[in-house]
């Protein structure tokens, strides 16, 4: 029964134009945020999760010193995570809209990120207490996102990772260039224009973040907080409901 209220209420790809802007943003925030935290904070990845593990597991194996960050990333975007997925609970059972709070807890992550690394100086030490804080922060930012993504809306896809969704939209092609017609092809191509803005926007925030970081230092972090207020400041969309 939860799935199909989910449906009936939250807003959806499919059938609203507009989703498909909402879902560009959050990935270009990702993105940037994602590449910004890793260039500015020794490695750390904020979005990608699975990195830090990666890296950490590299650095037990080699017998090297594992950063703190990378070791709370995990436990720390679980945790926000369900928090988050039992906030959006609790505006839904008193018949609440969940995404707007959410995108507003998500940019006040990311401005609480970027102030503490402004307010640190140029320089930050990546094994500071300091930056292991503001970096929980973005971790916390992303953990928000994806809980968005899950809880508040329907169809759309993941906007923090690239992997699986790159993944999808090449098995569809592949499924489209076996099939040109039929109804295999027909839901492989809806896959693919539900995805496409997700990479679109991850790999340009990637790109544009790289490139701010490399300008401006940790100042970029202003961006991925613009571009999470612009997310906040879009119009609700209308409610889709589903047949």
């Amino acid at each position: 029964m939860g799935e199909i209220s989910k449906q009936q209420t939250a807003p959806s790809i499919d059938s609203l134009p507009s989703m498909k802007l909402l879902t560009g943003v959050l990935s270009l925030t990702a993105g940037s945020v994602d590449v910004i935290g890793f260039l500015g904070l020794g490695g750390l990845f904020t979005a990608h999760i699975t990195g830090n593990l990666v890296i950490l597991a590299a650095h037990v194996v080699s017998g090297g010193t594992a950063q703190l960050a990378a070791i709370l990333s995990v436990p720390v975007f679980m945790l926000v995570l369900c928090l988050a997925r039992l906030l959006a609970g609790g505006f839904e059972a008193i018949g609440l809209d969940s995404l707007r709070p959410l995108l507003l807890l998500q940019f006040l992550f990311l401005v609480g990120f970027l102030v503490v690394c402004v307010a640190t100086g140029p320089g930050i030490d990546p094994n500071a207490a300091i930056a292991t804080f503001a970096g929980m922060l973005g971790v916390s930012a992303m953990a928000v996102q994806n809980a968005l993504v899950q809880a508040s809306l329907s169809r759309v896809p993941a906007t923090a990772v690239l992997t699986t969704n790159i993944a999808r939209f090449t098995t569809d092609v592949g499924t489209i260039l076996l099939e040109s017609s039929g109804a295999q092809a027909a839901a492989a191509r809806k896959r693919i224009d539900r995805i496409w803005p997700s990479i679109v926007g991850f790999v340009s925030g990637c790109g544009i973040g790289a490139a701010c970081e490399a300008r401006f230092g940790l100042w970029s972090l202003a961006l991925p907080a613009g571009l999470a207020l612009l997310a906040l400041a879009m119009p609700r969309p209308s409610v889709s409901r589903a047949h």
